[in-house]
């Protein structure tokens, strides 16, 4: 959370950027804020998108940004705001896809729940505490009992039940990391900044920027609390911030924001155990900066044949071909972002069409991915 954030303001879209909407993330189906309405007609004409803001920011918008976009061309257009959901910079979509979960990222952290599907969104019951400030990530276990928010400034990981019709409940517990990491200002303290579970629904996984580590916890689906069963150890100072898994399940990919690095991590699933490799770099060689540069989301293509992360400051979109059964990584390109400071970036469930959320421009673009060989030409 190195960056400034940008919130949603008002205005209408111009094209696939939706270049006078700022919207602050746009997340996929599987990364779970971009839904697939029911009916294969509609699946055909268009598809919703919900897209995180930040509401206190000058500016700001008012609520989760609504959208949809056109599978074959990539067009995106807004369709309003759901108004009164509290800075919902980052979201998730239960494995139904009929609630949307978005986080309060303030210094009082809470997630609020809203039911989606048929019909205009509509706010679920209210929005239950954190146990900690600045909740930025979320995800929703797969049995779909449970949602897990990472709260960066407050360095923990909360648990809440989800009952009928997916209204939360009160928290049934927030796991508090502990240490630091030698950068001063940014590792000062923990940093929990994901939360998601492994692929084979057995492990919990969570990436603390500020420890430069990845927890691994179980969680017990009677109480709803966590026990941890490891911890990985990243380079001092590197700042893990997103992880993703191969669909394989024996690797992961973490994004580190502080050292411009990935690592694939081996993964042992019987255990849960996270092996850091080597890192290397997210940016291509002599790739001219005038300033620093933070990798944010990374991903996984459905086929587990190419990774993407998004570089905020160099405005890239990464990407590398699997190689090796997953095992290793080989740098393919660095494509232009569409604007300024990526800070998220999704597939569509088709894998085709490739999102990326341009924060300090205010823009989201599209573009087509060639399945075959991983490149991206703008939409």
């Amino acid at each position: 959370m190195s960056d400034v954030r940008t919130a949603t303001g008002a205005g209408a879209d111009t094209g696939t950027g939706m270049t006078r909407r700022r919207f602050g993330v746009l997340a996929g189906a599987g990364a779970a804020a971009l839904a697939v309405p029911g009916s294969a007609q509609a699946a055909r004409a268009s598809r919703r998108a919900y897209l995180g803001t930040y509401t206190t920011q000058p500016g700001g918008g008012t609520g989760i940004g609504l959208a949809s976009y056109r599978p074959r061309s990539g067009e995106l257009a807004s369709t309003g705001v759901l108004a009164g959901v509290q800075n919902p910079s980052f979201l998730a979509l239960s494995p139904d896809r009929r609630t949307l979960y978005a986080v309060d990222e303030r210094a009082e952290g809470a997630v609020t729940a809203v039911r989606v599907g048929a019909g205009a969104p509509e706010v679920l019951g209210r929005a239950r505490a954190t146990g900690g400030a600045d909740p930025c990530h979320l995800s929703v276990h797969p049995g779909g009992r449970f949602l897990l928010t990472a709260n960066y400034t407050g360095g923990s990981v909360c648990v809440h039940p989800v009952g009928r019709g997916g209204v939360l409940g009160e928290a049934t517990d927030v796991v508090q990391h502990t240490g630091s990491g030698p950068d001063p200002e940014r590792q000062e303290g923990p940093h929990a900044h994901m939360v998601v579970t492994d692929p084979g629904g057995r492990y919990v996984v969570a990436v603390d920027l500020g420890t430069d580590s990845v927890h691994t916890y179980r969680l017990d689906p009677r109480t709803g609390r966590l026990e941890e069963r490891g911890r990985a150890a990243m380079r001092p100072g590197a700042g893990p911030r997103h992880l993703a898994f191969h669909p394989s399940g024996r690797h992961a990919y973490v994004a580190n924001e502080l050292d411009s690095t990935l690592v694939v991590c081996g993964y042992e699933r019987r255990t849960g155990t996270l092996t850091p490799g080597t890192p290397q770099p997210t940016l291509p060689p002599g790739a001219g900066l005038t300033g620093r540069n933070y990798p944010a989301g990374v991903l996984v293509s459905p086929d587990g044949r190419f990774v993407y992360v998004s570089n905020r400051g160099h405005d890239s979109v990464a990407a590398f071909a699997v190689e090796r059964g997953g095992a290793a990584l080989r740098p393919l390109s660095a494509t232009p972002s569409g604007g300024s400071y990526p800070r998220h970036i999704t597939l569509d469930p088709s894998g085709t069409l490739l999102f990326a959320a341009n924060q300090k421009s205010g823009t989201v673009a599209a573009f087509r991915v060639d399945r075959g060989t991983g490149r991206r030409a703008r939409c």
